[in-house]
């Protein structure tokens, strides 16, 4: 459980596909046994829950277990601030890479350079032709599919990501906005870590 808590027969919503379903079982570490049933959980705890109302088929990884009247924001769009790491050219708008947040993976976009930053964290007035190794910037990314994200200021554990590419780590980085929160909820996108 990254945070909050859940209970028996609560009703909750799997994101990004706004599956409805209710907790009809929690379990510690023995997955089934009777004594390891618990009638709640608490942000912490490592536990298993059975679902009522979706086939674990329907569940992939990347979704997220949330509160059915304030669910996670999904998007295929957001502004994030990135430290480039290991990259060995430079890195245009129209880079490809892949994105790792939370359990999610997606392949994104790097659409556009939005602003480099200086040692002090200031922004600079143009957007960069490009970025390199070392450098800080804010960037606007697209994903292929619906995610599961948040701001970082609001809830990191949703807004910290990396980026990879050629099985490298090429940058780190943290959501500052999203653009449109919420499009293309219902397709099928990631799954369900949070639910294990």
């Amino acid at each position: 459980i990254e945070s909050g808590n859940v209970k028996l027969n609560q009703k909750v919503i799997i994101m990004p596909d706004r599956l409805t379903c209710e907790v009809v079982g929690i379990f510690g570490e023995d997955e089934n046994s009777a004594e390891n049933e618990k009638t709640s959980a608490v942000c912490g705890d490592n536990v298993r829950l059975r679902l009522r109302g979706v086939d674990d088929e329907a569940i992939s990884q990347g979704y997220v277990l949330t509160d059915i009247k304030n669910p996670c924001h999904t998007t295929r769009a957001f502004d994030a601030q990135l430290r480039i790491l290991d990259v060995k050219n430079i890195i245009t708008a129209g880079y490809n890479s892949v994105l790792h947040v939370h359990t999610a993976v997606a392949e994104v976009t790097m659409t556009k350079l939005l602003h480099k930053l200086n040692k002090e964290g200031l922004k600079s007035r143009a957007p960069p032709p490009f970025v390199k190794q070392r450098d800080a910037c804010i960037v606007r990314i697209v994903t292929n599919k619906a995610i599961c994200v948040e701001r970082f200021a609001d809830y990191p554990q949703l807004g910290r990501f990396t980026l990879r590419d050629e099985g490298k780590t090429i940058a780190i980085g943290k959501i500052l906005r999203l653009a449109h929160p919420n499009a293309g909820a219902g397709s099928a996108a990631a799954s369900a870590a949070h639910a294990n």
